[in-house]
């Protein structure tokens, strides 16, 4: 099977390549990410290995079909980048990647959490400048505290068992509850009401895009604490900012952004990002940005490898799949 590999880094190289010598699949590795314009690269490629920020719109597919591609392996969990009508018309087998390593994006979130509260970055800066002030730097103990988790899949579940740990008190949302949750399960607008923490887990579609608007702040505890590891959309960023400005959210965590598609995973540290929103959000002392770093341990990272190839490898052999998308 020849793959097409897109938005390639050097990390990915190195654990696919590792994967790879139980397979021997012909992998040809491209930096560029999956638009209109890159399709062309995929020509006479049997697949196309794709990550969260490769767009795989209607036209993106129809080329991709014309040009000979015959399965979409995702080397992700989301697939809401992906018009999965257009590659089901089309032909388009997508797989992906639903369990990589809930427990890496579980424990990002609570380093959010407990960074956020703790200053912990600030902290770090202000010592290498040799200054041991304590000022601006209080936090709040999070025992006793309540924590509001929108979804409940493996990775919300893996949160709530760590906050507990804490002593904290654990509610959770989810249109599809699960036994295994260790919280009590609410209502969304009670776990607005009631949580000093909100964190989001939950998969962007219709029903969550922007399930963080104007309407639901307002919901809110002053000074709330709005966390989010999952997908960028969720969030209203716009109305978020007017929280912030209003001190309605006292904190935010985010490892994922709305319009993230042209700046994470890039070093853009010698250039002018033009994306007003993003910069009034750094802009902020109260909120924390990481690069959508969630996913990367070395556990995660491996487990991705080699679920995408023996996906690839499934689909050759027409064997049974449990990844398949559509």
């Amino acid at each position: 099977m020849k793959i097409a590999f897109f938005s390639a880094k050097k990390y990915d190289i190195d654990f696919f390549d590792f994967a790879n010598k139980k397979y021997e699949f012909e992998i040809k590795y491209f930096e560029t990410r999956l638009n209109e314009k890159t399709t062309i690269l995929a020509k006479n490629f049997d697949v196309v290995c794709a990550f969260v920020n490769d767009n795989l719109n209607s036209e993106v597919l129809k080329n991709l079909k014309e040009n000979g591609t015959k399965l979409i392996a995702l080397r992700s969990a989301g697939f809401n980048h992906v018009d999965l009508d257009s590659a089901k018309k089309l032909g388009l087998r997508v797989v992906h990647v639903p369990k990589y390593s809930p427990y890496a994006v579980a424990e990002h979130t609570v380093a959010l959490i407990l960074s956020l509260n703790r200053k912990i970055h600030k902290a770090y800066f202000r010592v290498k400048e040799n200054n041991f002030s304590l000022d601006g730097l209080l936090g709040f103990d999070l025992y006793g505290k309540t924590v509001g988790l929108i979804g409940t899949g493996k990775i919300g579940r893996i949160v709530a068992n760590i906050l507990k740990g804490f002593g904290m008190n654990i509610l959770g949302y989810d249109k599809y509850p699960n036994n295994e949750f260790s919280g009590k399960y609410v209502n969304l607008d009670t776990l607005l009401k009631k949580s000093d923490i909100i964190s989001l887990h939950t998969p962007l579609n219709k029903e969550t895009y922007h399930i963080i608007n104007k309407e639901n702040i307002r919901k809110m505890k002053n000074g709330v604490m709005i966390i989010n590891t999952s997908r960028g959309g969720l969030i209203d960023t716009k109305a978020v900012i007017e929280g912030l400005k209003s001190k309605k959210i006292g904190y935010l965590g985010l490892d994922v952004y709305e319009e993230e598609e042209n700046i994470f995973f890039e070093d853009l540290s010698s250039e002018i990002i033009d994306d007003d929103t993003f910069v009034r959000l750094t802009s902020f002392p109260n909120v924390l940005i990481t690069g959508h770093q969630g996913f990367f341990t070395c556990e995660a990272l491996t487990n991705i490898a080699e679920t995408t190839l023996e996906n690839i490898y499934n689909y050759k052999n027409n064997t049974l799949n449990k990844n398949i998308v559509v």
